[in-house]
């Protein structure tokens, strides 16, 4: 692709391809990782998601970058100790100095040659930060495939609900402490 988006006049960072940072991290699940049923405990997952997805926000920003928020962290299928664990992760839409990055979670069994099955998905929020920890600009996201264009579609509602209901939360809290309901 040769057309480089900008993000406008203000400090106009070329865009890059949804390809470029683009990244799987993979890992063979062991005894270690399991939880009280004898399967891969949610939360080693949820880490390997994490560092998929900051790690593609990461590249991206092409600096340090931090985790805002984690939505709709799905477990489809449990994973079992030997699953040799693919954790897909891209950069799904940018902001300012955010970005939504998506993560596909599928799992395998080592020892054999069946398909990987996807056990898991979920869309976290990044904030790319600054040696002193604020926020700085991040380059625009240019979806490549239909595909890309398709979960940066995705990625504007999740963002307006995600506002939306923020901002609806705020204004309950502000009401409640206003009729003397709630302290604060």
């Amino acid at each position: 692709m040769t057309d480089l988006v900008t993000d406008g006049p203000e400090g106009s960072l070329p865009g890059k391809p949804t390809s470029v940072s683009r990244t799987t991290l993979s890992h063979i699940m062991d005894a270690s990782h399991t939880n009280l049923l004898g399967t891969v405990h949610g939360g080693v997952i949820m880490k390997l998601v994490d560092d998929a997805a900051g790690a593609v926000a990461g590249r991206h920003s092409g600096g340090p970058a931090v985790t805002a928020s984690m939505d709709e962290m799905a477990f489809l299928e449990p994973v079992r100790v030997g699953d040799l664990v693919h954790v897909k992760a891209q950069v799904n839409w940018t902001g300012r100095s955010s970005m939504e990055v998506g993560v596909r979670v599928l799992a395998e069994r080592w020892n054999e040659s069946t398909p990987a099955q996807q056990v898991g998905s979920a869309y976290l929020v990044f904030a790319a930060v600054d040696e002193n920890g604020k926020p700085r600009r991040v380059p625009p996201v240019i979806p490549e495939t239909e595909r890309d264009k398709r979960r940066y579609q995705e990625a504007q509602i999740r963002r307006t609900h995600r506002l939306a209901r923020r901002r609806a939360i705020m204004e309950l809290r502000e009401r409640r402490v206003a009729e003397g309901v709630d302290e604060g």
